[in-house]
């Protein structure tokens, strides 16, 4: 009973130990064949073992400070407050350029080079406030020569002492004004106009070569179309028009036939274009490397 009472106390410790920690996410774009990624992690263990380490990718396009935005604030609303995200895309690495931590509203934390990475989280979950990294005292010690790898020797540094709790916030370092650097847009926002809705192409499901536009369910809705409905599809880049053509809005991907494209809502409820088990993005050269426009008709008033 002794020792059942002593291991009780012991698993109790420990939980509580554990849940006492934030969960730390990391995105980057170093890819995986080199161990830059694994690096990270290790000093992010070093610095506390019980941590719960998470992956958003590490496949951002290299320097894409655009997309890295996107895909940190395509998920944040999947994490449970308090989680800490190391976000590094940084070709400014070793610049004047500010490393921070930024706290939102919505009571995340996000440890990043203040480039525009930030600038869409904290659009959509509001600024509560900002500190910029003090290497002083949260940088990995002995890393004080090196000037090419923040993500290791600053950002995982400073986010796995955050999310274990061996700091607080106000240990960041110093108080900066309320806002963070926001991505360029070269794009206007969707509208409907004349029984279209017209939008731009964001980003592509790159594992799967799907188009993904700005065009929201609820904007695509005013067309008042049912699944099966047929629509043209425009999309024209300042490298030329890519397609023009009828697709069948579907539910999902099954609901044409294998090869044939479709229109759908993607899983941010935003208007996605793809085949059925083929890519649309390679099939006809569609990238987000030149502002694509996206045209979608309802059947016979399109002109």
């Amino acid at each position: 009973m002794y020792h059942r009472n002593i291991l009780i106390l012991f698993l109790f410790f420990f939980s509580s130990h554990i849940s006492a920690q934030n969960a730390l996410v990391f995105q980057t774009d170093f890819g995986l064949e080199e161990p830059a990624v694994a690096s990270m992690k290790g000093v992010a263990f070093s610095v506390s073992p019980q941590l719960n380490m998470f992956d958003i990718t590490h496949e951002i396009p290299r320097f894409d400070i655009r997309e890295a935005a996107y895909r940190l604030n395509q998920i944040v609303d999947y994490w449970p407050v308090g989680t800490v995200f190391v976000s590094v895309v940084d070709p400014g690495v070793g610049s004047e350029r500010k490393s921070v931590v930024m706290k939102s509203k919505s009571g995340y934390y996000f440890v990043s080079p203040d480039n525009g990475s930030l600038g869409l989280v904290a659009e959509s979950h509001g600024v509560e406030e900002v500190r910029e990294i003090n290497e002083n005292t949260n940088r990995l010690p002995g890393s004080e020569r090196s000037h090419t790898f923040h993500g290791r020797d600053v950002y995982a540094y400073t986010g796995a002492r955050l999310a274990s709790n061996q700091i607080d916030y106000e240990d960041v370092g110093k108080v900066l004004e309320p806002t963070v650097k926001k991505i360029s847009n070269p794009n206007p926002d969707s509208v409907y106009k004349n029984n279209s809705v017209i939008g731009y192409v964001t980003v592509l499901d790159t594992h799967y070569g799907n188009v993904w536009t700005n065009i929201s369910a609820d904007l695509f809705d005013q067309l008042d179309v049912k699944y099966g409905d047929k629509l043209n599809v425009s999309i024209i880049s300042n490298d030329g028009e890519h397609f023009d053509g009828l697709v069948a809005y579907a539910r999902s991907f099954s609901g044409v036939s294998l090869g044939e494209a479709l229109i759908y809502i993607n899983d941010i409820e935003n208007i996605g274009i793809a085949i059925n088990q083929g890519n649309f993005a390679k099939s006809y050269k569609v990238t987000t490397k030149s502002s694509t426009r996206v045209v979608i008709t309802k059947q016979g008033n399109y002109k």
